[in-house]
């Protein structure tokens, strides 16, 4: 099956190219291109299939990088957004990662390494080992607190923020109750607090998720 990624850039030129190379990998299909976050929510609303995959630019004119993410995140939580920017300021890296963004690519990345981004984006839900991912790579090591929030961890805390249990949100997601122990002290761990209020609060206040 064709792997269904979305683009949202507003340079138009830089957009239908990058589309094109999209599409002329393996298995790979740009299924919607938009030029600002706002033309994105509306065609995201007609789309009968939803894109794996989005490709954000940082800085449009019209709803940039970090609220499409935030939107994304709240209201498409299974598409797996990726940054795309010719910046790689640590304000932009840092907008996007804690927007909810798995990735940070540069627009000059080689083909290759956009296809196997791209790829391990699909398998496991992040990439940070390419060239373009330095920067992030030593603010994590300078102790800039960046946590990766996988997919399953984003539904658990958008769960978590109901007056559901934990039994039940459980069988909400068909897991475990094992397992949604397992993603709450991982996230516990992750945000850095010690009950479910705070990892509501600090979920909400770093817009991972939304009431």
């Amino acid at each position: 099956m064709k792997i269904n990624i979305g683009i949202v850039d507003d340079q138009q030129l830089f957009l239908r190219s990058l589309s094109t190379l999209v599409n002329t990998f393996a298995n790979y299909e740009v299924i919607i291109e938009a030029i600002n976050g706002k033309d994105l929510i509306q065609k995201l609303g007609l789309a009968k299939v939803k894109p794996d995959i989005m490709l954000v630019d940082v800085s449009m004119t019209v709803m940039n990088g970090p609220e499409t993410v935030q939107y994304l995140s709240g209201h498409f939580p299974d598409i797996k957004t990726v940054a795309l920017s010719m910046k790689d300021d640590e304000t932009s890296i840092l907008s996007m990662l804690r927007a909810g963004c798995c990735a940070y690519l540069i627009k000059d990345i080689h083909p290759v390494e956009l296809e196997n981004a791209l790829k391990e984006i699909e398998a496991t839900g992040i990439y940070n080992g390419d060239t373009t991912n330095i920067k992030y790579r030593r603010l994590r090591a300078n102790g800039v607190d960046i946590p990766i929030i996988k997919d399953r961890e984003r539904e658990f805390l958008q769960l978590a923020c109901s007056d559901l249990n934990y039994k039940e949100i459980a069988k909400k997601m068909y897991l475990s109750e094992r397992t949604i122990d397992g993603y709450r002290e991982s996230l516990f761990e992750k945000l850095q607090v010690k009950s479910r209020v705070g990892m509501a609060l600090e979920a909400l206040r770093r817009n991972i998720v939304s009431l």
